[in-house]
């Protein structure tokens, strides 16, 4: 059995883990189809003024939070008080639900990697995309294969699982992506790509691209789902946390940048939709690819890449709740990687059965999948944020002094802790409960 609380071997490796906790499927999926959906340039414009002025607050929050009670989320509550135990319990009932349909996407991707060499331009990627998902018994087993391949690195433990995935697989990602930039950027009508990226009309910001962003920023940094708190737990106490948290979200921030300026080069060379959504990766990109010289190894290339960033993010979304299953229940993590894993696969696979089988079934109008999507992404995660906020702000009082020596930057951390950040979190709780 693991010792208790296991520590990072070095700064270097902490800083991959939390990276590529941060950098994941919400920056090469998600970003650049919400962004799409919001604009371009525009969108961008506010997700970045938004994740470098508001965002690192609740992250630097949680990752002291953990490093000061060196216990995973129940005890970290916990040991702020008593009464928060259960409030404690819902960060790592959130990363069990992300990854009950977080991994179904790993499944595709993997799908996605073993048929890059078999189709070609004249497939129908809608028609072949619809199909695979509807399938009853395939996407299960991908699904489930995924699982295994996360929970098998979580099992190994701090040193000989997360930090060697992280080791391997975040190099071999940066590699992969710049290597696609720069074949992106040498396609015919590229600079349009980037004049949507870049040009932005101020105009059109909107309360509701505003609050999209805001969202967006806290999915892709893994805040409120208690990752980041366990990874910080994990720290020692000599380790200075506010340097770490302005490398993650300057290196998140970046990987998303050069995911758009990998993807929407690629797009408008082809005269295609930008805002076509959730399917710009399973869809549109593999039309792309098709098209292109070297297609298929093209194709190859991406989709391993999108297999790194899921896996890195997949490994800390686990963590989580396997520290909680240890610390709480004095269980080997051998063990509770077990208890994770059938939970997971009787949540994942009536989601991925949702797409077929099951898909007449549904929650609040909405598939299992997407209840799953909507519910820890609009809901859980704004809430879990906003709870940390007020624990750490009101109830820790965190000071802003514990991480800078500048006056100005100590006031804005304690009004963004106190006032700001939970603001606009209870205004994306109130638009996720109406919705």
């Amino acid at each position: 059995m693991e010792e208790k609380r296991p520590t990072w071997t070095s700064r270097y490796t902490f800083m991959l883990a939390a990276i590529g906790s941060a950098v994941g499927l919400g920056n090469i999926w998600r970003f650049p189809y919400i962004m799409g959906q919001y604009g371009g340039a525009v969108f961008l414009v506010v997700y970045l003024t938004l994740i470098m002025t508001i965002c690192f607050v609740p992250l630097m929050a949680e990752l002291y939070l953990g490093k000061h009670t060196k216990k995973e989320c129940i005890g970290a509550y916990e040991s702020v008080s008593p009464k928060l135990k259960p409030l404690g319990a819902l960060n790592p009932v959130t990363g069990v639900l992300i990854a009950s349909f977080y991994f179904i996407v790993g499944g595709w991707i993997i799908n996605y990697i073993t048929k890059s060499f078999c189709m070609s331009c004249h497939c129908d990627y809608a028609q072949y995309f619809s199909d695979f998902i509807a399938e009853p018994v395939y996407p299960c087993v991908l699904t489930l294969a995924f699982l295994f391949m996360c929970i098998f690195f979580t099992a190994k433990g701090v040193k000989k699982g997360i930090e060697f995935a992280n080791k391997v697989l975040m190099p071999l990602f940066a590699v992969i992506l710049l290597i696609l930039v720069i074949f992106s950027l040498n396609l015919p009508n590229a600079y349009l790509g980037l004049e949507y990226m870049f040009k932005p009309d101020l105009t059109k910001v909107t309360p509701q691209m505003v609050l999209a962003a805001l969202g967006q920023a806290f999915f892709t940094l893994s805040i409120g789902m208690g990752a980041l708190l366990t990874y910080g737990s994990y720290i020692d106490e000599d380790k200075n946390i506010t340097k770490s948290v302005y490398t993650i979200i300057l290196s998140d921030t970046a990987f998303a940048i050069l995911a758009g300026i990998m993807i929407f080069p690629a797009v408008f060379s082809f005269n295609l939709e930008p805002s076509s959504g959730a399917g710009l990766v399973f869809i549109t990109l593999p039309k792309i690819f098709a098209q292109l010289p070297f297609g298929n190894l093209v194709s190859f290339a991406f989709f391993v890449l999108l297999f790194c960033a899921a896996v890195t993010s997949g490994i800390s979304i686990l963590e989580a709740p396997c520290a909680t299953l240890i610390e709480q229940f004095k269980i080997s993590r051998i063990k509770s990687c077990a208890i994770l894993f059938g939970i997971i696969s009787l949540i994942a696979i009536p989601a991925t059965l949702s797409f077929g089988l099951l898909n007449k079934y549904t929650l609040f109008n909405k598939t299992i999948f997407d209840f799953l999507d909507f519910t820890t992404s609009n809901i859980l995660l704004p809430l879990n944020t906003l709870i940390l906020c007020l624990i750490a702000g009101w109830m820790l009082k965190l000071d802003g002094r514990k991480f800078f020596t500048n006056r100005v930057l100590i006031f804005m951390f304690n009004i963004c802790l106190k006032f700001i950040v939970p603001s606009a979190l209870i205004s994306l709780l109130y638009i996720g409960l109406r919705n």
